[in-house]
């Protein structure tokens, strides 16, 4: 996976050069999209310049954006979130970045989540190489790897939104579990699964995601050492909500949420 990694890296320094010139511009479009979300102009440019990217390095891949769906059909399909966390974004809050994946046969083999404006941050992970962050720019990459936390008493849990947990009916299990657990907070967004990989929180929920919101994340996830499954159990990111742990909690979190 070095190749395809190297690239991933790649284009997540040609989407932060992108990302980061729009950051907080007074002439910053912003639309809304038929599902009522927003895209700004920053989403647009990003996603057409990584497509632009894999088509003249890899013209036989396919790729799943957020932004522009799907596009040709392979076996291997890079899936892209251009800025995940854009209502971050056009309010001008830093908690945004890229996620980049390679899916080759439906399984996510390689992944990168990069934060601009969070100093430079980046994260990423290759099936069976660990899961890597780096600080800033021209750091010196660290290891990371999830927490040993046992005890739900003694657990941080990221729920992300009320509003994810009440609109797919589990808001009674999210009220139940953070009575018991130590501290609940909504980090949100890609922040809070780099922070579960990184081993300073324990787990985290949310509902009504696709894809592209998480590929490299459960990745980053599983190759710290923790576990990425749906709500519901089923592996990977392709089922409409996750639910990350450091591994040790996962059962019992799983049960707690259990319809």
């Amino acid at each position: 996976m070095t190749a395809d990694l190297d690239f991933a890296h790649h284009l997540a320094d040609a989407a932060d050069l992108i990302s980061t010139d729009r950051f907080r511009a007074n002439d910053l479009r912003v639309a809304t999209k038929a599902d009522r979300t927003h895209v700004t102009d920053a989403d647009q440019a990003v996603e057409r310049t990584i497509r632009e990217l894999i088509a003249a390095e890899h013209p036989g891949d396919a790729i799943f954006g957020e932004e522009f769906g799907v596009e040709g059909d392979s076996n291997r399909q890079w899936i892209i979130d251009p800025i995940d966390g854009t209502a971050n974004y056009l309010r001008g809050v830093p908690l945004w970045g890229t996620l980049i994946a390679l899916a080759v046969d439906g399984e996510v083999v390689a992944g990168v989540a990069s934060m601009p404006a969070l100093g430079g941050q980046r994260w990423w992970a290759a099936k069976g190489a660990g899961a890597w962050k780096r600080s800033a720019p021209g750091a010196e990459p660290e290891r990371l790897h999830v927490s040993s936390t046992a005890r739900l008493d003694e657990a941080s849990v990221s729920f992300q939104s009320i509003h994810q947990w009440r609109d797919a009916g589990y808001l009674d299990k999210l009220l139940a579990l953070v009575d018991d657990v130590w501290r609940d907070r909504a980090y949100g967004d890609l922040w809070a699964y780099t922070l579960l990989a990184e081993g300073l929180i324990d787990a985290v929920g949310e509902f009504d995601v696709k894809a592209y919101d998480v590929a490299p994340l459960a990745l980053l996830v599983e190759e710290a050492g923790g576990r990425f499954t749906a709500a519901t159990g089923e592996t990977g990111p392709w089922h409409g909500s996750a639910l990350a742990s450091n591994g040790v909690l996962h059962d019992e979190l799983l049960s707690r949420i259990e319809r």
